[in-house]
């Protein structure tokens, strides 16, 4: 959702400006220029005629810039990372238990992770700055200063409607949010490779140690046996100080025999 916020509100802009501008003599004037410009901003291709105040002689001017590398760049991994997550979404509703098989799935998302993050911030930052020189190239004050007719004092030139930035802002906004996002889904994807619960494992050496003095601790399941253990209901046998086994009831001591 993320991801189609970003590359929505900043491939689908399109915008505007207008300007006015009077000439000394009125049947010269042009007070509705409207320049329109929009995604990827290509500002150099946008071209408006404007009149010169000189008859009826008119030129044609165009804007200053050329941003469309900076905004195609965030739009195509806010796209990418659309399909990603789709994917990964797939991934993990569907096929839990394949991608848990060995440690190549993990794995390979975490890298794409990291790797989705670094973009986010490098794409982010670089469409900030190209959103930052669209607003100066497009600033209604700045295009006055293009035409011939506005030099002179004699001729009024006016902005009549600067162009609505919002959603473009919005766009940057989305893009440093989804790096967040991104930069802190990184812990999350770790712990599903085997580098964190391998950490987390006790050596084999040590689970050894601790069962095997278990074991000499005195409780083996083996001495309660048929040949040590409880052989008659209500009796049980003890091998005496030498080799003699006695026999015990519940009153006491019943047989001794020899043992050989």
């Amino acid at each position: 959702l993320f991801a189609i916020f970003a590359f929505a509100t900043c491939g689908g802009y399109s915008g505007g400006l207008r300007l006015s501008v009077d000439c000394a003599n009125k049947s010269e004037s042009d007070l509705n220029i409207d320049i329109d410009f929009a995604y990827p901003f290509r500002l150099h291709q946008v071209n408006f005629d404007v009149p010169t105040c000189e008859g009826k002689r008119r030129e044609t001017l165009s804007l200053i810039g050329d941003f469309s590398s900076s905004a195609e760049f965030f739009v195509t991994i806010a796209v990418f990372a659309f399909l990603y997550s789709l994917a990964a979404t797939v991934v993990y509703i569907f096929f839990q238990n394949k991608y848990r098989e060995n440690n190549r799935g993990p794995l390979i998302d975490f890298i794409v992770t990291v790797v989705f993050s670094f973009l986010w911030l490098v794409s982010s930052s670089a469409w900030a700055k190209g959103l930052s020189d669209v607003k100066v190239a497009t600033d209604p004050d700045e295009v006055l200063q293009l035409m011939s007719a506005c030099k002179q004092q004699s001729n009024k030139c006016l902005p009549v409607r600067s162009p609505v930035m919002s959603s473009l802002n919005t766009s940057v906004v989305f893009g440093y949010l989804n790096f967040i996002l991104w930069a802190g889904n990184i812990w999350f994807v770790f712990k599903e490779t085997g580098w964190h619960s391998s950490g987390q494992r006790h050596p084999p050496d040590t689970m050894e140690k601790q069962s095997s003095s278990y074991n000499q601790g005195g409780y083996n399941q083996d001495s309660y046996g048929p040949a040590g253990g409880y052989n008659q209901p209500g009796s049980y046998s003890q091998v005496g100080e030498y080799g003699q086994s006695q026999s015990y009831g519940q009153s006491g001591p019943t047989s001794f025999t020899n043992q050989i």
